[in-house]
């Protein structure tokens, strides 16, 4: 018995050291870009990480030099997230009065409902681009690998003003 259950993991072995070094897909190029946005701590600190535990008034907090509040770019993501995925699902975006700086209006009485969109929002995109068909994604993975990119630079943000306010633990990440 012992024996017949040794054969089969040795054969078993080079499917399993085949499928843990293939190639990369595009999917999962995007996917591992999303996700290490939203929850994934990898290089930098994700979404969920830079809001967490951060109060109502802290989030409204800003330095008073025109610097954005944490807020205020959660509002920006939640924002731009939704509407780009929108157009991905091929359903109609929010309206959007082509000023950019609506959509950082923030109300500080909004913020735990903000901080569930973020979330939701990001793990929406995970979830469309891994249901989405290869051609879709060749059409598209310009625009999904920006999403993830403005989504790093606008959570660097969150946390340089986390750091700036004395709201940010170094332990989470970035010291």
């Amino acid at each position: 018995m012992k024996q017949a259950l040794l054969v089969a993991i040795v054969a078993l072995l080079p499917a399993y050291a085949q499928e843990q070094n293939s190639a990369p897909t595009l999917k999962s190029i995007l996917l591992e870009q999303l996700r290490s946005t939203h929850n994934s701590a990898e290089w930098f600190v994700p979404a969920n990480t830079a809001v967490e535990g951060l109060t109502a008034e802290q989030a409204n907090w800003n330095d008073g030099k025109g610097n954005h509040s944490v807020g205020q770019l959660a509002r920006h993501l939640v924002f731009w997230n939704r509407r780009e995925l929108a157009k991905f699902k091929g359903e109609k975006p929010e309206a959007y009065s082509g000023n950019n700086d609506d959509t950082f209006k923030f109300d500080k009485d909004e913020w735990n409902t903000l901080v569930r969109q973020l979330d939701e929002v990001m793990a929406e995109w995970e979830n469309a681009v891994t249901a989405a068909e290869d051609e879709k994604l060749k059409s598209w993975y310009s625009t999904i690998a920006k999403v993830g990119t403005h989504n790093a630079y606008h959570i660097g943000q969150m946390i340089y003003v986390r750091k700036e306010q004395g709201s940010w633990n170094p332990d989470k990440g970035v010291k």
